[in-house]
This record gives C-alpha cells, structure tokens and sequence, in this order.
C-alpha cells in the first residue's frame, strides 16, 4: 500500500472521533498520531498531553516540547502520577496496568475528550497490560483502526517530516528496564536514562539499546557485539553508583518481564 493511501486511512480512523486528547510520550508512534492528527483533524478538536515522571527519559520530554513548539499543538504537560499506587512501585508483572491506569486517569481529569494513544497492530501481538488499562477508559487507537502496523507507522512519520523519531528505536518506558520484582525507584530509573544516554553516543543512530536492572546486576542489551569502549563506560558507571555489573548481552524484547511459566 502506498504511503499516501496509508495517510488516508488513518485520516478516515480519525475522522470517527470528535475530539480527541493524544497521549504523547516522544516515541515515533504517539508523534505520528499527534502530527496527524494536529494537520487533518478540524482546528480545536484536538490536544495533546505528555505526561513525565522519573520514568520517562528527558529526551522524550524535550522531543515532545520542541515539536508542539514548532507545529502549534494544543499541548498540556502533566505528571503522570503513577509513583503514587504502591502496585505500581512493587513491579509485578502486570506493572504497566498500573501505570496506564494513573495515566488515562490523569488525562481524564485535564479534559473530556476521547483519549487516544498510539498502540499499533504490532502492539497487539504483544504481552501488554497496559491495553487492559486502556480498555477499560474507552481509550480508542487510531492506528489499529486503520490496520496499521509498527513499518507503516515509520513511513507517515518520514512522509509527515518527523525526522527526529521516524527511526528511532522503539522505547518503551525507562521502568521497562527494571526485572519484574525489582521495586521501582526513581535512582534505578536515572541511572538507567544516564547510562543510556551516555552509551548511546558511542553506537550508531537508531542502534537498538537497554540498560537492565536485574537480579544479578545491571546488563548492557544491544543490538550487536559491544565493543571494548562500550564495556569501558559501562563499568566505569556502575562502579561510579556502587553497582554491579553483570556483563552485556544481545538485545532480547521484553527481556525484563518474568513470568511463570504456564
């Protein structure tokens, strides 16, 4: 299908709703929805809000803010509220119902608008409980309704000029770094943006990267085989925190999450 009838269906999904409150965390998904949404929907009928927390990497905040900046979105800044539910801080399994749960909730609280995210097709086959969250709030997706999928999404986003996302790297929240069962702080959650943050700038852009938090220490996650550099820098942060090091390992999805085996 091509880009264009890709913008057209999601221009349809859109047109189904109203008004609408978008849920923009800085990744290519909910940038792409907001972008969209902010050129094709009538004037007034939609708004945008980021919510931050110790959670949500600075970048983020910074992308989200220089984008409503430069496009004129209708954007509201709030605190996502989720250190607040003891559930959430304890990191069970299903920890991101918790944290969608404080989030919907909180954007519910700043307007009446049927609230959107920027789940996508891929998102569905997924281990998700943050979907549940969202069910239960009547939060619509706009790119399931138009049936698309993680790849098309990339394509609206160069068609749309959103070079500073169109290929980053998917990035969940900085707590999706942290083994289940590893009670959530807002020091783990810095830590991990800094070393992030830091080994990043040694690796190729878009290069896919995790700082664990793990059970047995901290573990760098990539793409590829470190090299000597990466290494270096990782230890020398961790014995800089007091924390040990546990190694680097390739990159695996979701790779913090333990559940019981069925």
């Amino acid at each position: 299908m091509s880009t264009d009838a890709l913008a057209e269906k999601l221009a349809a999904a859109l047109a189904r709703h109203g008004s609408l409150a978008i849920a923009v965390s800085g990744g290519v998904d909910s940038m792409t929805l907001a972008a969209t949404a902010h050129r094709r929907m009538p004037a007034g009928t939609v708004s945008m809000i980021h919510a931050v927390s110790p959670a949500v990497p600075q970048a983020a905040t910074e992308r989200v803010k220089a984008r409503a900046a430069a496009e004129g979105w209708a954007l509201s800044v709030t605190g996502a509220g989720e250190f607040d539910d003891p559930r959430y801080r304890a990191n069970p399994v299903d920890r991101c119902y918790f944290c969608k749960s404080s989030l919907y909730d909180r954007i519910r609280a700043i307007t009446p608008a049927t609230i959107a995210s920027g789940a996508n097709l891929d998102d569905l086959g997924d281990y998700r409980p943050g979907l549940l969250a969202a069910a239960e709030r009547d939060v619509v997706h706009p790119f399931v309704e138009a049936e698309l999928a993680k790849a098309d999404v990339r394509r609206l986003a160069h068609r749309l000029g959103l070079d500073e996302v169109a290929e980053l790297p998917a990035q969940p929240c900085l707590a999706s770094r942290v083994e289940t069962g590893i009670a959530i702080s807002a020091e783990d959650l810095a830590f991990i943006d800094e070393t992030e943050t830091r080994i990043a700038a040694l690796l190729p852009a878009g290069a896919t990267l995790r700082c664990r938090v793990t059970h047995a220490g901290i573990v760098i996650e990539l793409d590829d085989a470190a090299d000597a550099k990466v290494r270096e820098t990782a230890e020398a942060l961790c014995a800089g925190a007091g924390r040990r090091f546990a190694g680097v390992r390739p990159y695996k999805r979701g790779a913090a999450f333990l559940r019981a085996a069925p």
